[in-house]
């Protein structure tokens, strides 16, 4: 089982940069962690995800080169580094867990919202916006 709790959301005006965590616990080793991220009324989107082992990662084209997941081991955490703000990244954001490393070396590929194969999920951390 993993156990996953993100933070670091708040409110943030346009171009500024923010961080977001995740702290993991469990079993954690030959997993996947990614980011994830969902508007009210809007289907959950895929942001990053990265090979806990490995390190490997993929970024969603949408925040590819604004965007960058990292993963320090020995703190147990992923982090969700977000520059350049706007005001379409307000949102709720998610990290989660999957058994496959797949996620993070290939993308979601056919894996479809809202669960996208991963089987472990924090409970979310807000992201605002303003412009």
């Amino acid at each position: 089982q993993v156990r996953l709790v993100e933070s670091g959301g708040r409110l943030m005006q346009a171009g500024e940069s923010i961080r977001l965590s995740c702290v993991a616990s469990g079993r954690t080793g030959s997993r996947a962690i990614g980011w994830f991220r969902q508007i009210p009324g809007k289907e959950r989107e895929f942001v990053a995800a990265v090979a806990w082992g490995s390190g490997s990662r993929y970024h969603a084209e949408s925040v590819r080169g604004r965007f960058t997941i990292s993963r320090d081991i020995a703190k147990n955490t992923v982090y969700l580094q977000m520059n350049n703000l706007i005001s379409d990244d307000t949102a709720v954001y998610y990290c989660a867990s999957s058994g496959s490393t797949d996620i993070a070396l290939y993308g979601p590929g056919s894996a479809e919202p809202p669960t996208y194969g991963m089987d472990y999920w924090g409970e979310g951390t807000q992201v605002t916006v303003s412009s």
